[in-house]
């Protein structure tokens, strides 16, 4: 009896350009690609995810990947910008805490404290930028948002086909419009806290105009912290739902239905 193997380099092919393609997306998406989990989770991870999804997408490519090497290097090259693209949207869209952490330090006195960022492997960040970030991360878990990252990583055989056009164009677009939206949700995020810097300095000018002999600095500082973690305290939940909605809209670009 003759075992026939001939089949076993096509279906290695497949497997390796939707790895390449998923293993670029789950090293750059959130929540599942943070920089804090260890290459070797985030590799298994991304094995996982190929494993599981290769008797669905497999369907989407050609059946004569290996006839030709140069048509496999295309394909290749295809995946890896597919799975950039895709990644690095989801990642964009999580720095916007950060960089509202950073403008609300700002204006509560604490721009120079900082600390450890555990959600982004650990580099050095604001305070509050590092406490959204850990926060938001763990919110993506509890309210079931990472879903929406496996259903980006799935559907995104569907919106673009193996060995199709790749719109580059598009994907430059939308990276400039994820940019340009990172920035808007960090300032509405932090826009009580403009204002709350805004009407505290200006009092503590017309403060110390009309009481020269005072102190302003040793008196300013601490007000202005407590204010500020009451501020954050206050608005924490408004916060982090205003987030996880842009969160789940950007992904939801790469969800097809």
């Amino acid at each position: 009896m003759t075992i026939q193997l001939d089949f076993l380099p096509q279906i290695t092919a497949i497997f390796l350009l939707m790895f390449a393609r998923l293993g670029t997306m789950v090293m750059l998406l959130p929540a599942l690609g943070e920089s804090s989990i260890p290459p070797r989770i985030r590799l298994t991870i991304a094995l996982g995810v190929t494993l599981v999804l290769y008797p669905v997408a497999s369907q989407y490519y050609p059946p004569d990947l290996t006839v030709n090497s140069a048509r496999l290097l295309v394909f290749l090259g295809s995946e890896l910008i597919i799975g950039f693209a895709i990644g690095l949207c989801g990642k964009l869209i999580s720095t916007a805490l950060q960089t509202a952490g950073v403008i609300m330090a700002n204006q509560s006195g604490l721009a120079f404290a900082f600390g450890a960022d555990l959600a982004n492997g650990g580099q050095q960040g604001t305070l509050f930028g590092n406490y959204l970030s850990l926060l938001g991360m763990t919110m993506v878990f509890v309210t079931d948002s990472h879903y929406l990252v496996i259903a980006a990583l799935h559907d995104s055989f569907t919106l673009f086909p193996p060995g199709g056009f790749v719109p580059v164009g598009d994907f430059a677009d939308n990276a400039t419009k994820t940019v340009a939206e990172v920035f808007s949700i960090a300032l509405r995020m932090s826009a009580p806290f403009i204002v709350m810097g805004l009407v505290f300095y200006f009092g503590l000018g017309l403060l110390n105009k009309l009481m020269p002999q005072m102190q302003i600095f040793f008196i300013a500082m601490p007000v202005n912290i407590a204010i500020g973690f009451f501020l954050l305290m206050a608005l924490l939940g408004t916060l982090i739902t205003f987030y996880l909605e842009h969160f789940e809209a950007a992904l939801g670009k790469f969800i097809a239905g």
